[in-house]
């Protein structure tokens, strides 16, 4: 009886897994909604959500079924099933994402992560390049010229910092050898303190990073593919219903992966401050240990996601050449440049027979 039930669940750990995450994400790309509405209510003075259940926290669940009973319109011009075709690639790549990144583990028993590969970064960065095929098919099969000029803006904007944000990703393989999320998380627990994770010991390639991920989800500042005073709606001005409701889903759950990647990356991920010495002090371990993980990884994607929200409801949007120039002629180089320097750190640091430095360590 135990095997057997041992084969149930290693039957059904996988699908269990990939349902409870789904959920989760779109449970999250609701609550974002309702705190960017709180957090622009607060900056503009002004009150925020405030009908549909105890402080309106119910409203994005309302919007979603006022959004599943309106009119879907196709446009009669355009190609019908391009056009529904790409808000569903939206979604499934926004949600494919986050399959590789681990909410906890030990270098002992390994992490909790849904596929664990050993190219997990390379897997994130290809992702997020794919998905801007889904803003450029809305663009074009929607048969408008604004929609059309939003998908090549997009398209412009993505490949413009994916660039600058792979280099700033390679300068974090750099310190942790290695392209497994995984193994890039472990890498900033040598030092026994958050002194070793990796926005202290490469804070340039964070700041890179940080910049070229909220540009990578197409909000203000850098929201030019849906520039309302210029393409009316942008790429997604043909698309009306649960369609148009898609499209808000996947930028916010883009939102909380670009989020949930840089706090992994650079602040440590499922690593508590200092948790090399709680494990040896106190004998931290176990569930418990796995759960605290947890609740850290998503305070620190919840401290980004705050972050994006108010920058968005802070600073005004680029021109498109402003835009340009700040990608190529200034985080390009930047992240280039920085990439030689960790590498002569690393290189001087292996010669010398020790690990890596942050500079708060020395």
């Amino acid at each position: 009886m135990p095997e057997l039930l041992v084969s149930i669940w290693e039957a059904v750990d996988l699908p269990l897994a990939i349902f409870l995450v789904i959920n989760l994400l779109l449970v999250t790309a609701s609550l974002l909604v309702y705190a960017e509405r709180v957090v622009s209510a607060f900056i503009q003075e002004r009150s925020g959500p405030n009908r549909v259940g105890p402080r309106g926290i119910l409203q994005p669940f309302a919007d979603v079924f006022k959004l599943i009973f309106k009119e879907d319109i196709v446009p009669t011009a355009g190609n019908g099933f391009v056009h529904s075709l790409a808000p569903v690639l939206m979604v499934v790549i926004a949600m494919s994402t986050v399959a590789v990144i681990p909410f906890a583990g030990t270098a002992e028993a390994g992490p909790v992560v849904i596929a664990d590969v050993s190219v997990g970064l390379l897997l994130i960065l290809a992702m997020t390049s794919i998905s801007v095929y889904g803003i450029t098919l809305a663009g074009w099969s929607s048969n408008s010229k604004y929609s059309l000029l939003g998908g090549l803006r997009s398209s412009a904007q993505m490949i413009s910092y994916e660039l600058a944000m792979g280099a700033a990703a390679l300068s974090v393989v750099l310190y942790a050898g290695s392209l497994s999320i995984f193994d890039i998380v472990e890498s900033q627990n040598h030092l026994g303190s958050f002194f070793g994770w990796n926005i202290f010991r490469n804070p340039v390639g964070f700041v890179v990073f940080a910049v070229c991920a909220l540009a990578e989800t197409n909000r203000a500042p850098f929201d030019l593919p849906e520039a309302e005073q210029e393409l009316v709606g942008g790429y997604h001005t043909e698309y009306s219903g649960m369609k148009f409701g898609m499209f808000f889903l996947a930028e916010y759950v883009n939102l909380w992966i670009a989020s949930m990647v840089t706090a992994t990356l650079f602040l440590g991920g499922y690593l508590l401050p200092g948790q090399s010495l709680l494990v040896e002090w106190f004998g931290l371990g176990g569930l418990l240990l796995t759960a605290l993980q947890m609740v850290a990884l998503v305070a620190k994607t919840a401290f980004f996601a705050f972050c994006f929200i108010w920058i968005r409801w802070t600073l005004p949007r680029f021109k498109y050449d402003q835009l340009m120039t700040l990608g190529w002629k200034y985080l390009l180089p930047i992240s280039i440049a920085n990439i030689f320097v960790i590498a002569l750190i690393v290189t001087a640091y292996v010669l010398l027979g020790g690990d890596p430095p942050s500079p708060f360590s020395l």
